[in-house]
């Protein structure tokens, strides 16, 4: 019961997680709020994979609504694979930001607008010194790191609660109220009165 409980609980988290990865993915268009970049497609290309807006949004969302519906034993299984999917999506998210997170940010510089940070291999994240080589958009490393780690934050929070989700259905599917053993040892045992019922009156007939 502690692991369904804990599950069915987390799960309403779902929903705040998933909007402040729209949130926080849509800021990423806005570099210290100005629409200016986004207009010019002076961007990451990240960005458009949409993997906060879609998948640790809008997919994680309508996957934890359609859970909510599911009620009937049978549908466990449909909510084990939503469930499934839920980690697939917040998994495809925290990977895209990360990789962004390594790649750094698309800004302009002494050589003009480029990864200036693509061959570090992450390595500029704590060389603070040399992000003053980003020029514009102002304070961009800071915006770029503090954002994409927020989403890679929830993302891997969404993907620790369906897996919640997952052993809590796993748990009810097979040793629970809805125990898949225990229908099929019923209708044997049904099956089998039924069958006993029908010799006795083959035979009391005879």
């Amino acid at each position: 019961m502690g692991l369904e409980t804990c599950g069915n609980c987390l799960s309403c988290l779902l929903i705040p997680l998933a909007l402040w990865s729209i949130v926080v993915n849509i800021l990423l268009y806005f570099p210290n709020g100005k629409t200016s970049y986004s207009a010019s497609y002076q961007l990451p290309s990240h960005v458009w994979y949409f993997e906060g807006i879609c998948f640790s949004g809008v997919m994680v969302s309508v996957g934890f609504v359609s859970i909510g519906y599911l009620k009937c034993w049978c549908c466990c299984f449909i909510s084990i694979v939503l469930a499934l999917l839920g980690i697939a999506f917040s998994g495809y998210s925290s990977i895209v930001s990360a990789v962004g997170l390594i790649q750094g940010p698309f800004c302009n510089s002494s050589t003009g607008w480029d990864y200036i940070f693509k061959d570090t291999t992450g390595g500029y994240l704590t060389n603070y010194s040399a992000w003053s080589r980003c020029t514009e958009p102002v304070n961009i490393v800071e915006w770029n790191i503090i954002l994409l780690s927020i989403l890679i934050a929830l993302s891997g929070l969404q993907m620790i609660i369906c897996f919640l989700k997952v052993a809590a259905e796993l748990k009810r599917t097979l040793c629970g109220t809805y125990s898949v053993f225990v229908q099929v040892k019923n209708e044997l045992r049904l099956f089998l009165q039924q069958l006993k019922d029908s010799l006795a009156s083959a035979v009391s007939l005879s």
